[in-house]
């Protein structure tokens, strides 16, 4: 059975609890997690890059010195790509980066990241994650109390964690997503994940759903 430490709406330590097997632990498959951060990636892209090839620079098409006789290379056009201001050759061009990954292989990539964060202890839960003001300084020193944020920390948020995500924006090692927004990088990525009773509560429903 997985467990996570539980700590107070202060950050103080109360005890160890059980997290939900069908979440975090489950089997690990690798495959899926490579092709999904992968497809993640790769659709970040923007694919805009672009140069011109020797079709498309500006310049004249007549050949710069006759062929022979003049005891320097051969040339034929000043567009050359050997020539300075010549086209590119095999430049880049705008293309589609993006990857389909099918929801089933993003659902197993997910749940076998959360499942290896679990396997390393490096998922906490929360009473509560909710300030009564978005306030820095409030977080920090509660996420001190607990022994966080020493490393790159993923909190999940659900709806009543108020002002979470104001009093982290200015945190450099803080992530703060949205329950139903977690995806296989993020979780990848995050040495912690941090999450309130209630945003486990809607990660469990939100799986009973599915």
């Amino acid at each position: 059975m997985a467990k996570a430490k539980l700590y107070g709406a202060d950050g103080m330590f109360q005890q160890e609890m059980d997290l939900p097997a069908d979440i975090f632990d489950t089997e690990i498959n690798e495959a899926c997690v490579y092709q999904t951060v992968k497809a993640y990636l790769a659709n970040q892209r923007q694919g805009t890059a672009k140069t011109k090839g020797r079709s498309e620079v500006s310049g004249s098409g007549t050949k710069p010195w006759k062929q022979k006789g003049t005891g320097r290379a051969r040339a034929g056009s000043k567009m050359s790509p050997v020539w300075v201001r010549g086209g590119k050759a095999h430049g880049a061009v705008p293309r589609d980066y993006r990857e389909k990954v099918n929801k089933k292989v993003r659902a197993k990539a997910l749940l076998s990241a959360l499942t290896a964060k679990a396997q390393t202890q490096s998922v906490h839960v929360m009473e509560s994650l909710a300030f009564d003001a978005p306030k820095t300084k409030s977080f920090l020193g509660i996420m001190s109390k607990a022994g966080l944020g020493d490393s790159k920390t993923l909190y999940l948020a659900s709806a009543e964690d108020r002002n979470l995500l104001q009093s982290a924006n200015n945190v450099p090692w803080a992530t703060v997503m949205r329950v139903q927004d977690v995806n296989t990088y993020q979780v990848v990525r995050a040495d912690d994940i941090v999450m309130s009773k209630a945003a486990l509560a809607q990660l469990t429903a939100e799986r009973s759903a599915k």
